[in-house]
């Protein structure tokens, strides 16, 4: 049984115990802007499994996946001189994420792409008769009913609902209002509460 209250286990989302960026950080970014391009190596090897992880969110294709790892880490450092150092590294190298996810997404939209997981890939004998399901397979299928929402609606109930964010950080990562996620959050929420009924799985009220 899944229900939208209680999604399959998911890796527990990150944390940021320091409101400061790392001094460590600080440093191997003063020298990649310098030039030293260990200094970037370094940054890269430090997160590179925190931002894998997160950008297996957006996908389950094994190569696509590596793909956008290595977005990510080729806009970030493009864009290494306009961090400001208020906040943790990683929290930025975060929304670089987010924001690379969403775009391919809806590139992904837009252009049809055939890396859509269907639902009629799955067992649905199991699904209707809601017998228990496996964590890795509860994802699956919660990864193949989101790819039918819109790539907006994707993003916050992933950030809300599977990776348990408040609305607050919701904002934050995706550069809207906290009024704009809360509304937005609630029609998506709806939207998916929808595909769960057609997909013949439980849903709480």
């Amino acid at each position: 049984m899944i229900t939208t209250n209680e999604l399959p286990a998911v890796p527990v989302k990150e944390e940021y115990p320091v409101s400061e960026p790392l001094p460590e950080d600080m440093e191997d970014i003063r020298l990649s802007l310098a030039g030293e391009n260990d200094a970037y190596a370094r940054l890269v090897e430090r997160y590179e499994l925190m931002i894998a992880a997160r950008m297996w969110r957006f996908t389950r294709d094994r190569t696509v996946h590596r793909e956008l790892v290595q977005d990510v880490f080729v806009e970030a450092f493009f864009s290494l001189r306009t961090f400001r150092g208020a906040a943790p590294f990683e929290r930025w190298l975060n929304r670089i994420a987010t924001r690379v996810g969403y775009h391919y997404w809806g590139q992904k939209r837009r252009y049809k792409s055939n890396q859509n997981v269907s639902l009629e890939d799955w067992d649905q004998s199991m699904l209707q008769e809601h017998e228990p399901t496996e964590p890795e397979k509860a994802a699956e299928i919660l990864h193949a009913l989101l790819a039918k929402l819109p790539p907006r609606d994707r993003l916050v109930v992933m950030l809300r609902y599977v990776e348990n964010r408040s609305v607050e950080e919701t904002a934050a990562l995706i550069g809207w209002t906290q009024t704009m996620v809360k509304v937005q959050a609630w029609r998506a929420r709806n939207k998916l509460k929808k595909l769960f009924e057609a997909a013949g799985l439980e849903v709480d009220r």
